[in-house]
């Protein structure tokens, strides 16, 4: 067992009530969790504050509380540590107490508004291919080398963090790949933790209904270049406008990555088809499985990062060249009848333009691009109309329908979806609040060579409704309704 003072290195403290020497467990910030000499941290949260079940996690054991404000009642046999700011705090004990794990590995920290999933993924994939023993913190999945976990939040809280870090320290990773998303930033999830660079994919409309403007969005981003150490690399995507910005106050060695302006890493679009990409990047050719402009940043943020962190040239391309799509991002199938499905997570203004953008570039015109999609409820309404704009003006029909409605009506945010297609537009459209009626609608009225897109839920395996989950799987339902039309 450790002694409290063993984990409180670099926390800020402003007061200090009863024995730090005191032996300690374990660490929780939910009260449900504290068991005998337990620690528990107070966060004052959004919906819940901590520091309202302080008392509940003595009364179950807890040995030590850390919090922002001490109760007007303490118990004699308890150890409290008033903090500044107790998430902050978290994330520094959640360190010590895992012994700074991210400190015995190369820790890539992957931030922008489209693309990390992507970019971190394909980063495990490919270092992986290299022979390494690699580790992935992402959207989708947490891997430790070759064992999976399962992902609730793009980024974790910081306990989640520093204990999956933990685990690969104890099997030799030494590479780890991970999605830093605003909210992580913002939370101090992240606070901490020893980072070999930073990559910046791009910046656009989301995360309003968090952050309340996209100012501050930015700003929570930037942060996260703000505190990279001297010996990191920042590297970012200056066709971006905001790509500069992130550089502004880094310490880090600075890089740039493009397609359009001049920068340390540039690429060019030889070829862009269903099949996959031809791509120069600086003087070399490289041929990808992935499929568009948005993914030709992807793969050159890829082979940059690459590059920085060792890698030969001649391998870095190779690899590049074996590496398979993300799933849930730009997923696609052929029918029997030539009906191309594609499903992608696109569930921003940008992304769903790039997938769109991509689409018509590829695509003959002589076919019908049929797109579903929906936004989820309890979050940024403000995007809603902005997303059924894009749809309708980029897509030859458009579906309407339910993504995460979460504790709204579905019904109420198809209409605010609606409200941002023109008239000219209107007879394009149509609304099916049942999603996977949506999606057999489409299956029905394409015809062979037509294209359909799913957009918003990607690689999701549930649906989300008044609080409860079902299984719900866009990529299995196009497959299964394509095969029954073709009986």
């Amino acid at each position: 067992m450790k002694a409290l003072k063993d984990i409180l290195y670099k926390v800020t403290i402003n007061a200090v009530v009863g024995s730090t020497s005191v032996k300690i467990n374990t660490i929780d910030f939910d009260s449900r969790n504290i068991g005998d000499k337990d620690v528990f941290v107070a966060i004052k949260g959004g919906q819940v504050d901590g520091h309202d079940f302080i008392e509940g996690a003595i009364a179950q054991g807890a040995v030590a509380v850390i919090c922002e404000s001490l109760p007007q009642d303490l118990d004699k046999n308890t150890t409290y540590i008033e903090v500044e700011n107790a998430s902050k705090a978290l994330a520094y004990v959640a360190s010590n107490y895992y012994h700074l794990p991210s400190e015995n590995l190369k820790l890539i920290g992957v931030t922008g508004t489209n693309g990390k999933t992507t970019v971190a993924t394909l980063l495990y994939q490919l270092f992986k291919k290299a022979g390494f023993k690699v580790g992935l913190l992402s959207t989708v999945k947490i891997m430790v080398d070759t064992t999976e976990y399962k992902a609730t939040h793009t980024t974790p809280d910081s306990l989640t963090i520093n204990k999956y870090l933990n685990e690969m320290n104890l099997e030799g990773v030494e590479f780890c790949f991970m999605e830093v998303s605003s909210h992580g930033i913002h939370q101090f999830r992240t606070e901490g933790l020893a980072f070999e660079g930073g990559i910046f994919t791009n910046l656009s409309h989301d995360h309003l209904d968090y952050h309340e403007t996209f100012a501050e969005y930015r700003d929570v981003k930037k942060k996260f270049f703000d505190e990279l150490p001297s010996h990191a690399f920042a590297l970012v995507n200056i066709d971006d406008k905001n790509g500069l910005v992130m550089l502004q106050n880094t310490k880090a060695r600075k890089l740039t990555y493009a397609l359009k302006t001049y920068a340390d890493y540039k690429a060019q679009i030889l070829e862009n088809q269903f099949g996959g990409l031809l791509l120069k990047i600086n003087e070399s050719e490289v041929w990808t499985r992935l499929v568009g402009t948005f993914n030709a940043y992807n793969v050159l943020a890829i082979y940059a990062t690459a590059e920085l962190l060792g890698l030969e040239k001649v391998e870095n391309l190779r690899f590049i060249s074996e590496l398979e799509s993300v799933s849930g991002r730009f997923q696609y199938l052929i029918s029997d009848d030539k009906i191309t499905a594609i499903v992608d997570y696109a569930h921003t203004p940008d992304a769903l333009k790039n997938v769109l953008e991509t689409i018509n570039s590829i695509r003959t015109k002589n076919e019908e691009l049929i797109t579903v999609m929906g936004c989820g409820g309890d979050r940024d309404k403000t995007k809603r109309p902005k997303m059924g704009h894009i749809a309708s003006a980029l897509s030859t029909k458009v579906i309407f329908t339910s993504d995460n409605p979460r504790s709204e009506a579905p019904e109420t945010i198809i209409e605010e979806i609606e409200t941002g297609v023109d008239p000219l537009n209107y007879k394009k459209t149509m609304s099916i609040v049942d999603r996977k009626q949506a999606i057999k609608t489409a299956c029905q009225l394409a015809k062979s060579k037509d294209i359909i897109l799913i957009a918003g839920k990607g690689h999701e395996t549930y649906q989300e409704i008044k609080g409860e989950r079902f299984d719900f799987d866009d990529y299995k339902l196009v497959q299964e309704f394509l095969k029954q039309l073709q009986k």
